[in-house]
């Protein structure tokens, strides 16, 4: 009798576990076929992407076909990208920067502030950090006009520091990070105390190791997050050698198409690997946060 209700509930398991599978299959592939779209297209050479583009530049009759393998793969559009294109380097790096410098120095001014809040309670901070949690609900329109006016009066506009600086003082890596420190048990923070730690050394020793992962899930939200920024670089940066990687797209015409297809692929690729790398620590980030999955 035992096995059969044994066999029954791993029955019940696995047509859950098929079910689920099925329901979730269909938005997984909505998900992944842009991405394979972007991957045959930069495969293709510049006549077979005329055979297909061609009601669009073309008279406009007809509709577009498609093959997501190419009848003829070709690297051309990769070796003219890596080989051919400094300007498309120049870009690279320029994300690299800000997403670095941003990343830093939310370090350094998140993490202190998440720390004191979930360490500290003191009378009024309950109502400051709700504050935190409004402005992280505002979007980035709300508040253009605003800081466009506060950097123009900074002398910051058309220069990176006019990106990093907003950024670095952002109210979602306080609040990811405030979770993780939340999770520590305040009868350990009372016993170190008591053997004579200070208060740097609680941080350093307990505060860090314990809610590493909010502030690594901060991180990994924060590169994908800056690393495809466009709204802020076109609002405050006018020269185009300063723009971001996300920025670069060339005139596109069924010669380029192709190239496009291929800036877009290797754009992407860095934000996956960042996400594939920290997805653990996301998840538990998340989870830390009070947010629900």
């Amino acid at each position: 009798m035992k096995n059969r209700t044994g066999k029954n509930i791993k029955a019940g398991k696995a047509l859950k576990r098929g079910l689920a599978a099925v329901c979730l299959l269909p938005p997984a592939l909505l998900v992944l076929l842009p991405i394979a779209l972007l991957l045959s297209g930069s495969l293709m050479d510049a006549l077979e992407m005329k055979g297909y583009l061609a009601p669009v530049f073309g008279n406009g009759e007809g509709f577009i076909s498609w093959k997501l393998l190419p009848d003829y793969p070709s690297f051309e559009n990769y070796g003219k990208l890596l080989f051919g294109t400094p300007q498309f380097f120049i870009l690279f790096w320029n994300s690299v920067k800000l997403v670095c410098c941003i990343l830093a120095g939310q370090m350094l001014a998140a993490v202190p502030a998440a720390w004191g809040f979930a360490v500290y309670p003191a009378k009024g901070s309950r109502g400051l950090f709700g504050l935190y949690v409004v402005l992280m609900l505002l979007p980035f329109q709300v508040t253009m006009l605003s800081s466009y006016l506060v950097l123009d009066g900074l002398a910051l506009l058309n220069t990176h520091q006019a990106i990093i600086f907003p950024a670095v003082f952002s109210t979602f890596p306080v609040f990811l990070s405030y979770g993780g420190f939340r999770g520590i048990p305040p009868q350990m923070l009372e016993a170190a105390r008591v053997d004579g730690a200070g208060e740097f050394t609680l941080f350093m020793r307990i505060g860090l190791p314990i809610g590493k992962s909010g502030l690594l899930s901060a991180m990994v939200l924060g590169f994908l997050e800056y690393w495809n920024m466009m709204e802020q670089p076109m609002a405050f940066l006018e020269e185009r050698s300063l723009w971001p990687l996300s920025l670069y797209l060339p005139e596109i015409t069924w010669g380029q198409a192709g190239f496009a297809f291929c800036a877009s692929v290797i754009t992407l690729i860095p934000a996956v690997f960042v996400f594939l790398l920290g997805q653990d620590y996301l998840e538990q980030g998340i989870i830390y946060s009070g947010l629900k999955a």
